[in-house]
């Protein structure tokens, strides 16, 4: 019995030390390229006898129709699929379900198949073969869109809109497929801009926009604002300030980035803008979501009158909104108008399309990676895509469901009702599907999220200076474009950006002090491994002296 337990613990401190210095090998090294799974091969045949179980993580807004179409759409393809079990992961922010992907790949256990977005998949993508490229998939004779072996009506490729899937292409690949697609849309005031002695115009122009903000700005002598006879007054609101930047250097053919990730953000032009932006917020006539709240909320209060937010917040705005975040004694009947974001050359119209995609995580299991891609193209049939729709201002993204009748219908049947037809809501929609061929989006590469958020937190940063008083000059933006290329290690961000086109991150040499710290505590390991050796080998030579006595 003795002997057993000496081999039990000899083993067990073998065990532990192979463990320790296995460690210490991991931290050492895995200092360099990810590692990551095999690519993807599509299998020549889907095992329908064997069982799958996915994952899915989507978002929605709190909206509980949502959450019906997510689960009847589940329910309808396990139908279709019996052998694969769909587990719905609900989450009410990208930016969380970014972060947890970027959680879970450290620890190899991502999601199936999540929507996200193809600026968060470009950072999915510094680890190899972590993301599924479609490109095969798409055209495969069995399992591809509209495949023989799909057994549900799914669409063809080039019955996707190729605009909208312009936006899943990263590196000459596409990593994901567009679930839905909105645009922005400026919400409008339209009562109190015809008060205040203006007509719109077939398309609004930032010089409108400004010249209608400053002239609701005047109050009586009891400093109540004469356009709403109340106290508060903030013209025009922007909810996204990333995308107002984006549209502003878009629309006057100015530099943003460039397809490889070089930041071209910095120029005259910006600061151009920033400084007209300045000039308005501290008449203030402008202001952003982030310093004064949504939109939505001053328009319906009568506070605002032009609101630019996504189609897909339709819902919120106008005084019959469906949804409303303001209590009854505070909304003001107006006429809401709904139309293009500002434009600087109106005969030339630009705006972003933006909306959320759905990418496949790769996995060992091939034939679990194919159950996700059928599960995938199901989100894309007609009674998903039109059902999605239909609860906010998004359109669906394949002209096969576009084109059907019962798209058709509900269009149709704008402002029939202030639910399902709510007229705000369709006009939104039909704004992207009329000017779908003025859309544009922005390069994708590891890093274009954060220019993403550099390019707003410019306007952000400005209007928090102006209403503290700061001078707006050639020294603050100075000190401005430091402060946010340093906070979004935008200087990096090039350099970074080629490793989604090698698939691999290279960290670089690790810093000398942890080089030193590892090798003590690699050192530490080995003379205890020696210490125990030696001791193992002290006890068997007494046993032996002990025997031979």
């Amino acid at each position: 019995m003795r002997q057993v337990w000496k081999k039990k613990k000899l083993l067990k401190n073998t065990l532990l030390l192979s463990f320790m210095l296995g460690s210490v090998w991991m931290l050492t090294g895995c200092h360099g390229s990810r590692q990551g799974l095999e690519p993807f091969t599509i299998p020549a045949a889907f095992d329908t006898s064997a069982q799958h179980e996915i994952t899915f993580w989507a978002k929605n807004d709190t909206n509980k129709t949502q959450t019906t179409i997510y689960e009847q759409a589940i329910a309808d393809f396990q139908e279709l699929y019996p052998n694969i079990r769909v587990n719905l992961r609900l989450y009410t922010d990208y930016g969380k379900i970014y972060n947890d992907v970027i959680t879970n790949i450290a620890t190899g256990t991502t999601p199936n198949v999540c929507i996200t977005y193809p600026d968060h998949i470009a950072t999915y993508l510094t680890g190899s073969n972590l993301v599924v490229p479609l490109d095969d998939l798409f055209y495969h004779e069995k399992y591809g869109l509209g495949g023989s072996e799909v057994t549900f009506d799914a669409p063809a490729a080039d019955e996707i809109i190729p605009q909208f899937l312009e936006e899943c292409s990263i590196a000459g690949h596409y990593y994901a497929v567009p679930y839905m697609r909105s645009t922005e849309a400026c919400y409008i005031n339209k009562t109190y801009v015809e008060a205040l002695g203006y007509r719109l115009p077939e398309v609004l122009t930032w010089d409108f926009v400004w010249e209608v903000a400053e002239a609701a700005m005047v109050k009586d002598a009891e400093e109540n604002y004469i356009i709403n006879g109340q106290k508060v007054m903030i013209p025009f609101i922007y909810k996204s300030t990333d995308n107002m930047m984006i549209q502003m250097l878009r629309q006057k053919n100015a530099d943003y980035s460039t397809a490889e990730g070089e930041i071209l953000l910095f120029h005259d032009t910006t600061e151009d803008l920033l400084r007209t932006i300045a000039e308005h917020v501290k008449s203030g006539a402008f202001s952003t979501f982030k310093v004064s709240s949504y939109p939505a909320n001053f328009l319906n209060a009568g506070q605002c009158i032009f609101a630019v937010d996504s189609t897909a917040g339709a819902t919120w705005m106008g005084t019959n909104a469906p949804l409303l975040d303001i209590s009854a004694d505070q909304l003001v009947e107006f006429e809401t108008e709904v139309m293009m974001i500002p434009q600087f050359a109106p005969e030339h119209p630009q705006m972003i399309s933006q909306g959320p995609s759905v990418c496949i995580f790769n996995k060992e299991d091939s034939q679990e990676v194919l159950a996700s891609w059928l599960f995938v193209q199901y989100l894309l049939s007609d009674k998903v895509q039109i059902a999605y729709s239909k609860t906010e201002g998004y359109v669906p993204v394949t002209s096969k469901a576009q084109n059907t009748a019962e798209y058709q219908a509900y269009l149709s049947d704008c402002g029939r009702d202030n639910t399902e037809h709510y007229d705000v809501k369709i006009r939104a929609a039909e704004l992207l599907l009329d000017n779908t061929g003025h859309t544009f989006v922005t390069p994708v590469f590891n890093g274009s999220a954060s220019l993403r958020d550099a390019a707003g937190m410019l306007i952000e940063q400005t209007v928090k200076s102006v209403r503290r008083g700061q001078v707006i000059d050639e020294a603050y933006f100075d000190t401005l474009y430091s402060d946010i290329t340093s906070r979004y290690r935008l200087d990096q961000l090039g350099e970074s950006s080629a490793s989604v086109i090698s698939g691999k991150s290279d960290l670089g040499a690790l810093p000398g002090t942890s080089v030193l710290l590892l090798a003590a505590i690699g050192g530490t390991w080995v003379l205890i491994l020696l210490y125990v050796i030696a001791r193992i080998l002290k006890r068997k030579k007494e046993e032996s002296t002990k025997k031979s006595s």
